[in-house]
């Protein structure tokens, strides 16, 4: 074991996927436990954050007598009141929605100097958010469906811009995900039933061309030794409208073929947007990028910044596969630079430049 290294699992946080956080967050601190001291933090859905003896997702059921000491971070240290439970070497987020995976949570950890096993913060916020999400793939001509943006309380029906797409048209909520929320409307009323859901959650929403038929691939990314490696690519499927989250989720219900069986040319298309994806935005730990291929087209769907179970099934078909490569995303983060640069110091402070003025301003 290598009892120097503190590694700290973050899960939880107020977000629709908080309990699915918990089942990553737990399989992570498991699989990694008898490789390092693993420091589990619970982000409470009220605010806070909180460790214990957590061993398993039954330790966060209604009743149960597990005991939560509330932490807070300073620096790299990590206090129960005044006193230090550990120092962090590193973080793992696995966070699901909400901000954990919204990059406040990467924020926190770099404004304390906590090294970080996981997307940085312009990936989360940006992929997070379905939206930017559209804009950035645009920017990097990586194709998506024809789109069009909804916001809450701006008076709008948004039935000229869906008529403009073309019925069905499928609404999401622009910052949840696990497909909660989600809505394939057949007309203008089931549209405004779909834009009321996603502003119940949301303020802004995603409205979508619909693709019949579509196939949905998924692939997985991460860092070692500075080189990108994807994963096989895996299609999931579905006999209903959209993917729903307990196809995802619940047990006996997912079905998927990994690696799909898929023309070379559209496998290598997918690639090479995965690589783009998380290259441009200086990728670290692991994502997983979303496609939908309609006919012989590729369209990029989403990515997710903290993907279920961390993608480990992705790369390897058993638990002492996922732990090794858990260990992959861990090693890589400890064995990069230090996080501080060099900041300047102008010494202005320490004149009299504001000697007698009447503002911070010298004219």
């Amino acid at each position: 074991m290598k009892s120097k290294i503190t590694v700290a699992v973050f899960f939880g946080g107020n977000s629709n996927e908080r309990e699915i956080s918990v089942i990553t967050g737990m399989l992570a601190a498991n699989l990694l436990r008898e490789t390092y001291r693993i420091v589990p933090v619970y982000l409470l859905p009220e605010g806070g954050m909180a460790t214990g003896a957590f061993r398993g997702p039954a330790d966060f059921k209604k009743g149960s007598k597990t005991k939560f000491v509330p932490v807070h971070l300073a620096g790299r240290a990590l206090f129960s009141r005044r006193r230090k439970v550990a120092t962090i070497d590193c973080a793992l987020n696995c966070c699901h929605g909400g901000q954990g995976e919204d990059g406040t949570l990467s924020a926190l950890l770099r404004f304390h100097g906590v090294p970080s096993a996981s997307p940085e913060v312009p990936m989360s916020a940006v992929f997070m958010d379905k939206i930017l999400t559209k804009v950035v793939a645009r920017g990097l001509d990586i194709p998506t469906l024809p789109a069009f943006f909804a916001y809450e309380g701006r008076g709008a029906t948004y039935h000229a811009e869906a008529e403009a797409l073309g019925y069905p048209v499928i609404v999401k909520p622009a910052r949840l995900g696990s497909s909660i929320g989600i809505k394939v409307a057949k007309d203008a009323e089931e549209l405004d039933r779909a834009l009321d859901l996603a502003f119940r959650l949301d303020s802004a929403a995603l409205v979508e061309a619909y693709a019949e038929g579509k196939r949905d691939v998924n692939c997985a990314a991460y860092r070692v030794g500075g080189e990108t490696v994807l994963s096989p690519l895996e299609e999931v499927f579905s006999d209903r409208e959209i993917l729903t989250f307990s196809e995802k989720y619940e047990r006996n219900t997912r079905t998927s073929e990994l690696p799909a069986r898929l023309k070379e040319e559209t496998a290598a298309r997918i690639r090479t947007y995965t690589k783009l994806l998380y290259e441009t935005f200086g990728g670290r730990g692991v994502v997983r990028a979303d496609f939908l291929i309609a006919g012989d087209e590729v369209y990029f769907n989403e990515l997710n910044t903290v993907p279920g179970s961390l993608a480990c099934h992705l790369f390897s078909n058993s638990l002492t596969g996922s732990r090794d490569f858990l260990i992959k995303l861990i090693e890589e983060t400890l064995n990069e630079p230090p996080m501080s640069k060099e900041v300047l110091v102008s010494g202005i402070l320490e004149g009299d430049l504001f000697g007698g003025g009447k503002s911070a301003k010298k004219r």
